[in-house]
């Protein structure tokens, strides 16, 4: 039989990785609404949040804390109808002109064309790594699972628990990488119809406002941001950082199956494919193994 002793330490370290990796739900525990409060509300008990766009304002949240590594998901029910021009964006991000961010952002289409799901990260202050995808479903039709996850390997882009991209640590070849930042979760509902809908040339009709995007059951499975401390805490690899797993670290060969799935059947633009617009320069994470 185990000693009074173990006993307590094992519930001792139980309640460290709970505390560690887990943030309430709770919308108004977790969240607070930072643009647009008469624009946004709770509700169900604090497990529902509506954002609204109109001619007056859009809205938004963020989460009280920051996080480094780990999983975040939201629920997410899109704008229904004719939404073009307008973009429904979820997403992690930090502060100030070198700031890290790891995006989803759903650009609106008119009535009975497909949503864009828009992918971006950011290292650094630099971004321009967009990575674009119809999606397989009617987003407004009922509440789908979108996840983003990172580790110290790899950030994964998850929808309803189907990966559809990649973003693998090269830091040792000099390129950056999301790992020593802390990062709020944020979500926001505007006007966005200068770039949004092909390239800004459907604006939004405001006939059919107010828009409204819900959300619900968030979820911060992640390690607490508490300052630079944290970037050597939250990468130590130990049971309560679950994330530094190394079934964590690459995409199991049946991910792997739904990732090529998504990418040749649904993936309508890739910045390492646009030589164009790069001016034929190839950015160098584009020329590694990204899955």
């Amino acid at each position: 039989m185990p000693s009074l002793k173990a006993l307590l330490l094992a519930l001792f370290i139980i309640a460290v990785v709970v505390d560690q990796s887990f943030v309430e739900a709770n919308f108004p525990k977790s969240m607070y609404i930072n643009w647009g409060a008469h624009h946004s509300s709770f509700a169900g008990n604090g497990e529902d949040l509506q954002l609204v766009l109109d001619q007056t304002s859009g809205s938004a949240v963020k989460s009280k804390r920051s996080f480094l590594f780990g999983s975040i998901e939201m629920l997410i029910k899109l704008v229904p109808g004719n939404s073009a021009g307008t973009v429904t964006a979820y997403y992690v991000t930090s502060t100030g002109d070198k700031h890290d961010e790891i995006d989803f952002e759903f650009l609106g289409n008119v009535s009975g064309q497909p949503y864009i799901v828009h992918t971006n990260i950011y290292t650094q202050g630099n971004g321009s790594r967009e990575q674009q995808f119809y999606l397989w479903f009617d987003p407004t039709a009922d509440f789908h699972n979108y996840t983003i996850h990172w580790n110290p390997t790899e950030v994964v882009w998850y929808i309803d628990n189907l990966p559809i991209r990649v973003f693998r640590n090269y830091e040792k070849d000099g390129i950056a990488f999301p790992n020593k930042q802390g990062m709020r979760v944020h979500a926001s509902l505007w006007n966005a119809d200068n770039w949004a809908t092909r390239g800004g040339l459907v604006k939004i009709d405001w006939n059919s406002s107010p828009f409204i995007a819900r959300f619900c059951r968030f979820r911060a499975r992640a390690c607490k941001w508490d300052g630079p401390v944290s970037i050597n805490q939250c990468a130590t690899k130990s049971p309560a950082n679950w994330w530094t797993s190394p079934s964590f670290s690459q995409l199991s060969s049946s991910q792997m199956g739904q990732l090529n799935w998504v990418r040749q059947n649904f993936m309508i633009y890739d910045y390492c494919k646009d030589t164009k617009r790069l001016n034929g320069q190839i950015p160098p994470e584009c020329l590694k193994q990204q899955f």
